[in-house]
């Protein structure tokens, strides 16, 4: 049921960032405030039984539902940035995209080793991002307690990649 509603609410934007791609928009998804609450609620029926001490959103949109998913499970979020953009003692990671790399980072105090952390994002297409910020919490020594995503781009194996490091992998809306 979530899954159609999310999909009815998103649009496709053909070439966008470039030429070939369909950019799957979930902004329409933000002006429904009940599906907001219904996506919400989704991820933390998925999450009964899985340890979850804190949230960590990848930049930007992950910032989106995992802080509010965090809020409603009572746990901090952490937000995951790129490389510049956070003020405080950072750790970063740097990681290979499809052309070039990235680099994202957390600061040192965002959670105490051992910690299970639960990573979020909007969207899940090759898991480059997801599976560099996992590397991270883990080189700080936290435990990787699942990924959650809106949505999944199956085509793209993403959670092929994911699983190795957590079988709790939420995508509600998979294409």
């Amino acid at each position: 049921m979530i899954a159609e509603q999310i999909k009815s609410a998103i649009r496709d934007i053909p070439d966008f960032p470039k030429p070939g791609i369909i950019f799957k928009d979930i902004t329409p998804i933000l002006k429904a405030p009940q599906l907001c609450s219904n996506i919400v609620d989704a991820f933390v029926e998925q999450l009964k039984g899985i340890r979850v001490d804190a949230i960590a959103g990848i930049e930007s949109r992950g910032f989106l539902f995992g802080l509010t998913l965090a809020t409603k499970l009572g746990v901090p979020f952490i937000p995951v940035r790129k490389a510049g953009k956070l003020p405080f003692t950072i750790k970063q990671k740097a990681y290979k995209l499809e052309y070039g790399t990235a680099v994202i980072e957390l600061h040192t105090d965002a959670f105490e080793p051992g910690k299970h952390i639960l990573i979020h994002d909007d969207l899940l297409a090759t898991g480059g991002t997801a599976l560099a910020a996992s590397e991270l919490i883990k080189e700080m020594g936290g435990e990787i307690a699942g990924f959650s995503f809106v949505v999944g781009l199956g085509f793209l194996n993403g959670k092929e990649r994911l699983q190795p490091v957590s079988e709790n992998l939420i995508v509600l809306a998979d294409y």
